[in-house]
């Protein structure tokens, strides 16, 4: 079950990484009066049938989780969206990738909470899979992004405790410096 909006990133990035990406977009864009993502990948993609069927609850191909009867993750997506006047978009093509954005009106009562993003990026960024993942994040005019091979480059193996610690304090003081912009 998903609890926070984080949660349900983490799970879309993750089906990218399943999908057999070398790349994986994400762009992080909050205002006022809302929050959204888009994820892109260059995965295996989907034809139209298999979109049908990823936004059916009670589908499931069977190889991803085996021994699963549904699949809920998009779904569940769908219906928190819907539950809260936000707004999902799905595109994808069979061998060229995929791309779900979404957007929660964060000021609808039931909108449920972000939870915490930093460790969402982080999580993300430590996804094996992928040969490169970029994260944008934009709010009220700041913005920065952050290149997994550059921040392998500059922190080494994200494996490690030592190298994960420092990029959760550099995740976590671009947002300082963004969020101390926003109430300045």
């Amino acid at each position: 079950m998903h609890y926070e909006i984080v949660d349900f990133v983490i799970d879309i990035v993750q089906n990218s990484c399943e999908a057999g990406a070398s790349l994986v977009e994400l762009r992080i864009d909050e205002d006022g009066a809302g929050i959204g993502f888009e994820v892109r990948d260059n995965g295996k993609g989907m034809d139209a049938l298999e979109q049908a069927q990823a936004l059916d609850p009670f589908v499931t191909d069977g190889i991803k989780h085996p021994g699963r009867k549904v699949g809920l993750g998009l779904p569940f997506l769908k219906q928190a969206l819907e539950q809260s006047a936000g707004s999902f978009r799905l595109e994808s093509e069979k061998g060229s990738g995929t791309k779900l954005s979404f957007r929660f009106d964060t000021g609808n009562l039931d909108c449920p909470p972000l939870g915490d993003l930093v460790g969402m990026m982080v999580t993300v960024l430590c996804m094996p899979g992928p040969e490169e993942m970029l994260i944008s994040r934009t709010r009220d005019g700041y913005s920065y992004s952050l290149c997994k091979s550059e921040l392998i480059e500059a922190l080494g193996n994200l494996e490690e405790v030592s190298s994960l610690v420092l990029l959760k304090e550099y995740v976590r003081s671009q947002e300082k410096e963004g969020e101390e912009l926003w109430q300045g």
